[in-house]
């Protein structure tokens, strides 16, 4: 399908800037780090039983398979939603989504430290730069007051953009042969232990939870849509394009995420959304555009001279 990767890229954008709103409403319910855990419980199993099913190999195999189980399972699932969902506590839905959407950002630091084939050019440098511009607007911080609850909660969130963005870059150094259902699967798993082991180390309880009609519907969700549905397109597009590209679909979440929490939560956006989100639209432009002029290329039925 010509359009297959353009279509991918939005169904993960819904998928996980929806997710920001899904774990806003069940952090109501659960207390955080029990919530991820149970959250990846339940997807790694169902990832899985699907590796099971479509897979030649549903089992790691050798070292190198399991240092990038290691790495994504540390990294991406449980750094990531431990700094994610404790950081939620105290922020909206969409700012958490906005402070995210610095991951592309760091994603190229990173890969220019580890990925010496990872380069962007000038111009892209600048959409890069106009997109964190657009974050700053949107989370317009209180420089008179940067220790309060919410600021702590961004700068959770923000460890959480790191944890995933470098882990997205280290799991690329690896030449591993892993399907990557079955790479999700166990990485999932992983993470689910060691979350349930700080959870744990937290005072955590199972006592702790309501188990009510929202909390079901915030945890399946999570699990399907987010985790397991999510996670499948990001690793399928990350083998595609590259952890810098696929990881500006960071800027297009909180969109998503300030639609789901105004219908959903009654998060309303300020006028800093709407400068922000044209920041980020702008930057996103920029760093697209030579993917944009191919789509629009191929659209005319004319080729595409590149630069």
């Amino acid at each position: 399908m010509r359009f297959r990767n353009a279509i991918l890229f939005v169904a993960l954008a819904v998928a996980w800037g929806s997710a920001f709103t899904a774990i806003k409403a069940g952090l109501e319910y659960f207390p955080p780090i029990l919530f991820a855990a149970l959250r990846y419980d339940l997807a790694g199993l169902l990832m899985l039983g699907y590796a099971v099913y479509a897979t030649d190999q549903w089992v790691p195999k050798g070292r190198t398979d399991w240092i990038v189980v290691g790495i994504s399972g540390t990294l991406m699932i449980a750094a990531y939603h431990i700094f994610l969902f404790v950081g939620e506590q105290g922020t909206t839905s969409a700012a958490a989504a906005i402070v995210v959407s610095l991951s592309p950002i760091l994603t190229t630091g990173f890969a220019r430290a580890f990925l010496p084939d990872e380069r962007l050019t000038t111009l892209g440098i600048v959409g890069l730069l106009v997109g964190f511009v657009g974050v700053g607007v949107l989370s317009n911080p209180d420089p008179g007051n940067l220790l309060d609850p919410r600021t702590v909660s961004l700068v959770l969130v923000f460890l959480a953009a790191t944890s995933f963005a470098l882990g997205s870059v280290l799991t690329r150094r690896f030449d591993d042969n892993l399907e990557i259902e079955t790479m999700e699967a166990w990485s999932m798993l992983l993470g689910a232990v060691l979350m349930h082991g700080i959870s744990f180390g937290a005072a955590e309880s199972m006592a702790d939870v309501q188990w009510t009609a929202e909390a079901v519907l915030a945890l399946l969700y999570l699990v399907v849509v987010a985790s397991a549905l999510g996670f499948l397109i990001y690793f399928d597009l990350l083998e595609r394009l590259g952890p810098i590209e696929i990881n500006l679909v960071s800027y297009a979440a909180p969109v998503v995420a300030a639609a789901t929490g105004l219908l959903f939560l009654g998060e309303t956006p300020t006028v800093y959304t709407g400068v922000g989100f044209t920041c980020i639209l702008i930057g996103f432009g920029l760093l697209k555009r030579d993917a944009l002029r191919n789509e629009v290329a191929r659209f005319n039925g004319t080729p595409n001279r590149g630069d």
